[in-house]
């Protein structure tokens, strides 16, 4: 008797044994197909991190690019430096760089005597004027640049007029000695280059007006619709305006709203944020 209750109660506890390891297996975690664990499939970012490293990937280009744009900046500042393109010669300081559209010919950097730009065209834009000149031609990087500037003004309802790009020197020579006959020799060097300092030799500038200026050379387009809308956007075409309103110090030459003066997009981009003269950019 006592033998077959003990096989009863063996019996039982064996059952019960099974029955609570059926219940702890039912409570384990369905096996899931390989490669989906957690809901997303192997080789997939989360879509809630997804976010998170596009904006790290997207900050880290940015910073990637403003880096490259430093050092873009960084190299022209040093190749082209005041210090180190002129050299002393015949008792003036003559330019060495002189075909880089980096190049600062001013009152007191000449260019190399009987100095021509070696690519010289003319821009396909509206001049104030008709019939052949000199005037009329820039280098060829420039010219296609002032193309686009002036398609762009076009398209928002910015008319703008070419009036005069390349001078000679024979050109500028009589430029000057008219400013002293008429104007004397004090106010000519404010407005007006002595023979081999002029920009305009370079193939790098022109000087623009509007009809509503009369097409004329004036402080006063700097006021008007078309010149306010070429001080803010004649840098996104590589130009900069050379003689500011507070610069006069810096450059020798008052005011010209109407001189923009081709740099190339990185540097008139640099100028134009930090408010500066080329002289200064390059110092």
């Amino acid at each position: 008797m006592k033998q077959r209750r003990w096989a009863i109660l063996c019996l039982v506890s064996a059952l019960s044994g099974a029955m609570l390891l059926s219940g702890c297996s039912s409570e384990k975690p369905q096996a899931k197909p390989e490669g989906a664990q957690g809901g997303v499939q192997t080789g997939q970012l989360d879509p809630a991190l997804a976010g998170d490293g596009g904006s790290d990937s997207a900050g880290s280009n940015e910073g990637a690019a403003s880096n490259e744009t430093g050092d873009a900046i960084q190299a022209i500042q040093q190749s082209h430096a005041l210090s180190t393109t002129a050299k002393e010669q015949d008792g003036k300081t003559v330019v060495t760089n002189e075909n880089s559209i980096y190049v600062v010919v001013n009152k007191e950097r000449f260019l190399p005597d009987g100095y021509i730009p070696p690519d010289l065209v003319e821009p396909q834009v509206k001049f104030s004027f008709d019939g052949p000149h000199e005037k009329r031609q820039l280098r060829q990087e420039a010219a296609t640049a002032l193309e686009h500037l002036f398609q762009q003004a076009e398209s928002e309802g910015i008319e703008l007029n070419a009036v005069s790009g390349y001078r000679s020197y024979k050109r500028q020579t009589s430029v000057y000695n008219n400013h002293v006959n008429t104007k004397g020799e004090e106010y000519a060097n404010r407005v007006s280059a002595k023979p081999g300092t002029s920009e305009h030799q370079t193939g790098l500038t022109m000087d623009v007006s509007s009809p509503s200026a009369n097409n004329e050379l004036e402080q006063s387009f700097g006021d008007t619709t078309e010149g306010q809308w070429l001080a803010e956007h004649a840098h996104e075409f590589g130009f900069i305006i050379r003689y500011t309103k507070d610069g006069e110090a810096i450059t020798g030459y008052m005011y010209e709203p109407w001189h923009i003066r081709y740099v190339g997009k990185e540097a008139a981009q640099a100028i134009f944020e930090q408010r500066t003269t080329l002289e200064q950019f390059l110092q």
